[in-house]
């Protein structure tokens, strides 16, 4: 019985081949989905502590040579720049440049990076804050908060990607109640939500997608 176990140990610890690589990969898998996620969880208040960015909607660079829905030519991704562009929309909601300089994230975030979440109660959140919440499909949308009420001892949200020209359609921005809420953005790791974009994006064939 020791003798297999040092067989074992050996295998998964030392051994250079192919099956050994798997079932550390494997391994490694288990212990991220099944404890060490949930347990960050546990201690961030958020069924979601970790999500990756999969779509270009909190950019403030170019798109396929659009930002806020307007094509640009020559556009230098700076602050000042943005905001010529966008700004307009904020500007008519009250909201000043000099405010959105002091929200979170105000140079927005990417594609492939990775936002960290606390979960944190509906009246701490407030304008400005990246929320993380249920939309109509699987995957959480990642979006600012633009103005936020209480009816009825009830909170709602509203949300726009710092990119996006308006907020979206079909009212999916537009009035969230607090049950929908998963948690509030805090920190930005870039880069490595690109193993989960990957990775996803090669077995979409199989019926897997992502939300943009």
């Amino acid at each position: 019985m020791k003798s297999k176990l040092m067989k074992a140990w050996h295998f998964f610890w030392h051994s250079d081949s192919a099956w050994s690589w798997i079932v550390n990969i494997m391994v490694a898998f288990v212990l991220i989905k099944y404890m060490i996620y949930p347990l960050l969880g546990l201690i961030m208040g958020t069924g979601f502590p970790i999500v990756a960015v999969v779509s270009e909607s909190m950019e403030h660079g170019l798109h396929n040579g659009v930002i806020c829905g307007q094509q640009v030519v020559g556009f230098k991704d700076s602050e000042d720049n943005f905001w010529k562009i966008c700004g307009g929309w904020y500007e008519n909601k009250g909201i000043t440049q000099t405010q959105f300089r002091d929200f979170p994230f105000n140079k927005g975030f990417y594609k492939g990076d990775i936002i960290i979440v606390w979960g944190t109660k509906p009246k701490n959140l407030e304008m400005g804050d990246v929320l993380i919440f249920q939309g109509h499909k699987p995957q959480p949308l990642i979006h600012r908060i633009i103005d936020k009420e209480q009816l009825n001892g009830k909170y709602y949200f509203y949300t726009k990607g710092d990119h996006n020209s308006d907020i979206l359609p079909n009212s999916i921005e537009s009035k969230i109640p607090e049950e929908k809420l998963l948690g509030e953005g805090v920190l930005r790791v870039p880069y490595l939500g690109w193993v989960k974009i990957l990775f996803v994006e090669a077995v979409r064939p199989l019926g897997i997608n992502i939300v943009k």
